[in-house]
């Protein structure tokens, strides 16, 4: 097994911005415009220049645990500090999460303590996605890692050396309308393009640098950066 999840990469019409931003709320290390994990993440966080303007809420969202009440409130403040702000995208008046976004509108949620779904998960509890029950299954056998959530067409996985968890809430969801601004990276060899084909995945074409660019069975754009 090759494939490996490199990065999650953001557009952001200004990445030093949002670096500087998330950087504050993760206290990961910084190399350029990418984000380098200092605790079991395992991935990257990459933001990658566009001149388009963020139009409609991302397909896919961290969420951000808290140990207590007071560290949820701290971990709002801050990120209200670097420039952040509440929004609203429908949650119920009971929910407990908070809502915010970063300075270019990409949400993110603070969940509240207690969290059984995500208690054994670190500060990045999770990478919260759109997206269908087939989809998570293709993103199971894509990483090889196992799918620790199936019910109700709700789909959860994780890397086996831990991490935060991805998943896909199940219908129903937005129609992909536009590229998505968050998206996957992988690392493989050109054996790993053709084993993604066969498990569902759309080849779109060779980027930059030689990667190759594909889509997921839901149609999310992801690249796969293979060695020369």
């Amino acid at each position: 097994m090759t494939t490996t999840l490199h990065a999650l990469c953001l557009d952001a019409n200004d990445p030093d911005r949002l670096t500087r931003f998330w950087a504050g709320i993760l206290g990961w290390e910084t190399d350029g415009t990418v984000l380098v994990p200092t605790d079991d993440t395992g991935f990257r966080i990459s933001f990658v220049h566009t001149g388009e303007k963020k139009a409609r809420k991302n397909h896919a969202h961290f969420d951000l645990t808290s140990t207590s009440a007071e560290d949820q409130r701290r971990t709002v403040a801050k990120a209200i500090e670097l420039g952040g702000r509440h929004v609203d995208i429908g949650q119920r008046p009971e929910e407990e999460h908070v809502v915010l976004a970063d300075p270019e509108g990409n949400e993110f949620c603070v969940i509240e303590p207690g969290n059984d779904f995500l208690a054994d998960c670190g500060f990045v509890g999770a990478l919260a996605c759109d997206g269908s029950q087939e989809v998570g299954y293709f993103w199971s056998k894509a990483l090889d890692w196992p799918l620790v959530w199936d019910r109700d067409q709700e789909t959860a996985i994780r890397s086996p050396h831990g991490g935060p968890k991805i998943t896909w809430g199940g219908p129903p969801f937005d129609p992909k309308t536009a590229k998505r601004r968050v998206r996957f990276a992988l690392r493989g060899l050109p054996s790993d393009v053709d084993r993604l084909v066969s498990l569902g995945a759309t080849r779109l074409g060779t980027g930059e640098g030689g990667q190759v660019e594909m889509a997921d069975p839901d149609g999310s754009e992801f690249s796969v950066v293979v060695p020369g």
